[in-house]
């Protein structure tokens, strides 16, 4: 295993070299047949310009080894996108800078092994510096892909991890408000039991009954971001039901809605709704609650008819509408809608597809 490993690892270091060289030999050969395009096509003329050549390729290969390394040595030390301008003038000034040096060392070299006469002691110190100037305008070029390519690198990593955090961050959110509904429900239903052991033991045990089923349903869809409207509705009678047992002819209630298929809301949009109509108005025999659920186009209509408690109201957890709110807002670009006209409050829910 550990032999396999090292094998690849070589092979993997010699075709990146292999390219490498390629790449600044097709380089050096553009450069030639730009300079002088029959220097080429003869024999005698190769060897006319082989230690230009030679030159150019070693000068080709220091570049592009020296830009690669300067990029890589600040990508881990200073980010393009904290500190964008320091990131230039440090990449850019340390490239020219090791530009210059290589390119005058190779020159003086180049000078010294193919021109007889001169040497060290009677080199022409200010040609050397002058024949800098052309690597150091093709290191501008090389710099300048680069820094191009790592600031795009650099920034598009950047732009996926803010878009991964803001996910996790919606997520969280999401859960958080999802959270809420469990004690949510559990805290208003024990709060009606309530009301209800003093009125009638047979109900109360038959109310408890129900509850067990319908919290089973609570419990499943905790998790859900989304819930078919056919299951939500479904949910939705039964609550109502188990209402009715404490309400008796107090609450009434009619729902219609045809083609709920493919058809989504948030997990127990309307369970905090009915909640709300029967925690806040009065329901009585005289003076009945009236809850009507209907689907309107892509929207589900939840009304009842407006009779505010004189009373003190029962006590509340305060999430209700601001919970479906939110979770609306997390899922998509629609919003519930509040109408209250003549005597009826109507909340107008969104209905979701799962493209939405």
């Amino acid at each position: 295993m550990e032999k396999t490993i090292k094998k690849k690892s070589t092979t993997g270091i010699f075709n990146s070299l292999w390219k490498f060289l390629l790449l600044n030999l097709g380089i050096v050969v553009v450069l030639s047949l730009f300079y002088c395009p029959t220097c080429l096509m003869s024999f005698s003329g190769f060897l006319e310009v082989l230690d230009f050549l030679i030159l150019s390729f070693l000068l080709s290969c220091s570049l592009s080894f020296g830009g690669e390394r300067v990029d890589t040595y600040f990508e881990e030390r200073i980010s393009w996108v904290e500190y964008p301008i320091r990131r230039l003038l440090f990449t850019a000034g340390t490239y020219f800078l090791y530009t210059f040096i290589i390119s005058f060392i190779l020159f003086t070299l180049f000078v010294v092994i193919t021109v007889d006469g001169i040497g060290f002691h009677n080199m022409p110190w200010d040609k050397m510096i002058e024949n800098t100037k052309q690597p150091i305008a093709i290191a501008f070029v090389i710099i300048t892909i680069f820094i191009t390519r790592s600031w795009l690198v650099e920034w598009r990593k950047a732009a996926i991890e803010a878009e991964q955090l803001k996910t996790e961050r919606i997520a969280s959110r999401y859960q958080s408000l999802k959270d809420q509904l469990n004690p949510h429900f559990l805290f208003n239903s024990l709060n009606a039991l309530s009301h209800l052991v003093y009125e009638n033991a047979d109900k109360s045990a038959h109310f408890i009954r129900q509850l067990s089923n319908i919290y089973r349903y609570v419990l499943d869809v905790q998790q859900e971001e989304l819930i078919p409207l056919e299951r939500e509705l479904e949910f939705a009678s039964h609550y109502l039901t188990l209402q009715k047992l404490r309400f008796e002819e107090s609450l009434r209630y009619n729902i219609m809605v045809n083609g709920a298929k493919d058809l989504y809301l948030p997990p127990l949009s309307l369970q905090l709704l009915l909640e709300n109509a029967i925690k806040h108005n009065v329901a009585s025999m005289a003076k009945p609650l009236i809850i009507e659920i209907e689907q309107k186009g892509n929207q589900l209509w939840v009304s009842n008819n407006f009779q505010p408690k004189s009373s003190k109201p029962e006590e509340s957890s305060g999430i209700g509408l601001d919970n479906i709110k939110s979770r609306y807002e997390l899922l998509s670009n629609q919003e519930p809608e509040i109408a209250q006209e003549n005597s009826t409050y109507t909340v107008k829910l969104p209905l979701l597809t799962l493209s939405s």
